[in-house]
């Protein structure tokens, strides 16, 4: 009989992690493990890492180092790092953490428990070789029952000057179409609602597949399935965004009418510094067709790039005024090792990269606010989410999980997660709204 039977994953970073972490403890729980969400009450803590810049990686090592307290004053016999952190760093790791029993990077997923086992026997295995494919098969649910994420596919071609995915997650790669439609249908048969798709880059979904299938397609064949309500894809390349792209999200009534469109900047210069495909004016254009098709838009910008001036900043707090995003996040650049970028002249002061994405964050603050008033009076369907007090929290489509704000009602009857209930909006806060259930 297994000595250490117990096991608690703890997941860090991105929805692609998580689907990551997802599969891992079903391979955990077919090998004879039983899953714990309390570290003090595992025998085995794995933490999935996150490695893609540096406030993640040390959130990543931090959480390393707190769970080894378990190691040495609780329960815990293995600790086990997995994830990116490991395919980017696994032999510095291994020799300047020796807390960490075993390490898995990306591609080895699928020989966790093989490797659990090894660890268990006294070795203290490091395995980072890279996959070819996705990792794929079936998953242990950690989002709420209602809601699932769906991956298209892994790596990335795009090769953006800043971003260390591609040497972490190799070449894009897709997921035969088939792959795809048959989980988001078995997700839907187990009553899952709301499938949200990601990749690296979804809009590059079938580009290295025969049949011609792409992301619309796969959304429309997830909204001809029965019990799904809600249909959304994250993390759009927005040169390859096109208008069947568009019309599939405006036409189809259980997509969400959402746009995930991450621009990075909008200045012509950073652009091309960052190897971002598009110019401004394609940019300006693009977001002409998403408005005309009543799409919420939701962004993601980097302040303090290489070469970034004052003009260019200005630049781009003034398209962002003029844009009016429904959604925007932001970040300040981080010089990640091996890139082209960390080594790119003209590199902003660290207080300055703040100063800049404190200001750009506070535009948005208000331009939200404003944006949030104008729903005030309309009516929306919400995706109940949980109970707060006297309120029911939840989401309306215009509203991602995890990464934007809520909808916050009232109601006379009693409701529960997962329930759909349409509602009058009657007030506007900054990122979250109020409204009343009908």
């Amino acid at each position: 009989m297994r000595v250490l039977e117990t096991v608690g994953v703890i997941s860090l970073g991105c929805a692609k992690n998580r689907v990551d972490t997802e599969q891992m403890l079903h391979l955990l729980r077919e090998a004879g493990y039983r899953i714990t969400d309390r570290p003090a009450d595992a025998d085995v803590i794995v933490v999935n890492t996150c490695g893609f810049i540096d406030p993640a990686k040390q959130e990543s090592i931090d959480t390393l180092l707190e769970m080894a307290r378990y190691k040495r004053d609780g329960r815990c016999r293995l600790l086990v790092a997995t994830g990116c952190l490991v395919q980017r760093y696994g032999p510095a790791l291994r020799e300047q953490m020796p807390e960490v029993d075993a390490l898995l990077g990306v591609g080895a997923y699928p020989r966790l428990a093989e490797l659990l086992g090894r660890a268990e026997a006294g070795e203290r295995p490091l395995a980072c070789a890279r996959s070819e494919g996705v990792f794929e098969g079936p998953r242990v649910l950690t989002t709420p029952a209602y809601t699932a994420y769906v991956r298209t596919g892994d790596g990335c071609d795009n090769r953006c000057a800043y971003c260390a995915i591609p040497l972490i997650r190799g070449p894009y790669r897709s997921r035969p179409f088939e792959s795809v439609l048959a989980e988001a249908a078995a997700l839907a048969a187990e009553g899952v609602r709301e499938i949200t798709f990601i990749a690296q880059d979804t809009t590059r979904f079938g580009d290295d597949l025969p049949g011609g299938k792409r992301l619309a397609d796969i959304i429309r064949e997830t909204c001809r399935l029965d019990g799904v309500r809600w249909v959304r894809a994250l993390y759009c390349y927005p040169s390859r965004v096109d208008e069947r792209l568009l019309d599939t999200l405006a036409e189809e009534e259980k997509a969400c009418g959402y746009l995930d469109l991450p621009l990075q900047h909008i200045d012509a210069q950073l652009l091309r510094a960052m190897h971002r495909q598009g110019t401004p004016e394609e940019i300006r254009a693009l977001i002409r067709r998403v408005r005309e098709r009543g799409l919420t838009l939701r962004t993601t910008m980097i302040v303090g790039f290489p070469g970034e001036t004052e003009d260019a900043f200005r630049r781009l707090m003034d398209f962002v005024e003029e844009t009016r995003f429904d959604r925007l996040g932001a970040f300040a650049f981080s010089a990640e090792e091996d890139t082209p970028a960390a080594e790119m002249p003209g590199q902003v002061p660290e207080d300055v990269r703040q100063e800049r994405l404190d200001a750009l964050m506070r535009l948005q603050a208000r331009i939200s606010l404003e944006n949030n008033r104008r729903r005030v009076g309309s009516t929306c369907d919400v995706l109940v989410e949980r109970k707060e007090g006297h309120w029911y929290v939840g989401r309306s489509a215009m509203e991602a999980p995890e990464g934007d704000g809520s909808v916050w009602l009232r109601a006379k009857r009693p409701l529960a997660p997962g329930m759909f209930v349409p509602a009058r909006i009657d007030g506007a806060q900054v990122y979250d709204v109020t409204g009343v259930a009908l």
